[in-house]
């Protein structure tokens, strides 16, 4: 039944479903929570986004080193902004990793998925989690330039802004609807704001648009036999 193969992609921890729903939780909770403990949570569910987005990746050793090491200095850094009360240096710590995390997470979605020779829903979900992790680096990236960036801040007479505006900004930016009520006020915001339209649109058009315009339901069986064999 179509109902139970969605609940079985949700329980598995090797499945793009899963980790859709993750990066979903993580938005949800990022522009829901302002207060200091919160910092912590976030940092706990990026945890968990970039470690089943990993395994569904099937990643490189050397990736999976590297992002252990990165996961490990944001959470040492999210305890650390609770105990001196959510301090500049450990917010920038976190926003830095953070985006290191979400660079090498749909990286590692992109290699494995053209590694992959069916196109199937497991596909269609992997290319969607790679487009929406691409926007999430971006509300990092500018999150943490906006933390060092003082003259002139990083949304001009707006200041440096909060996360959810970012994230707000980060996803009208890479879907190009720009309502114009936030933008950058100078470099090296305006240049990666227009890196980041550049990577929706073209991530879109030749990836997400391909893997769509190719998918054939039926195909889902033969994808789930490849999945297990990759294994």
């Amino acid at each position: 039944m179509p109902s139970w193969r969605l609940l079985r992609a949700l329980y598995s921890p090797d499945s793009y479903a899963l980790v859709l729903l993750l990066i979903l939780v993580t938005y949800a909770l990022s522009t829901a929570l302002t207060a200091a403990w919160a910092t912590s949570l976030i940092v706990a569910v990026q945890i968990g986004v970039v470690w089943v987005t990993l395994r569904a990746a099937r990643a490189r050793p050397t990736t999976l080193a590297f992002a252990n090491a990165a996961l490990g200095v944001a959470a040492l850094a999210a305890i650390a902004s609770l105990v001196v009360n959510h301090q500049f240096h450990t917010d920038a710590i976190v926003a830095w990793v953070s985006c290191a995390l979400y660079l090498a997470a749909p990286v590692a979605i992109v290699r494995h998925l053209l590694r992959r020779r069916t196109i199937d829903a497991e596909t269609v979900m992997g290319a969607i989690a790679a487009y929406l992790m691409a926007g999430m680096f971006f509300a990092f990236l500018y999150r943490a330039i906006g933390l060092v960036q003082t003259h002139p801040a990083f949304f001009g007479a707006q200041g440096p802004g909060t996360f959810s505006q970012d994230l707000f900004f980060s996803f009208t930016t890479l879907t190009t609807t720009g309502y114009g009520d936030l933008t950058p006020a100078g470099n090296p915001g305006q240049s990666f704001a227009v890196l980041e339209m550049l990577t929706g649109q073209l991530f879109l058009i030749t990836a997400v648009g391909k893997v769509v315009s190719s998918w054939r339901p039926g195909q889902g069986r033969a994808g789930l036999r490849e999945k297990h064999d990759d294994e």
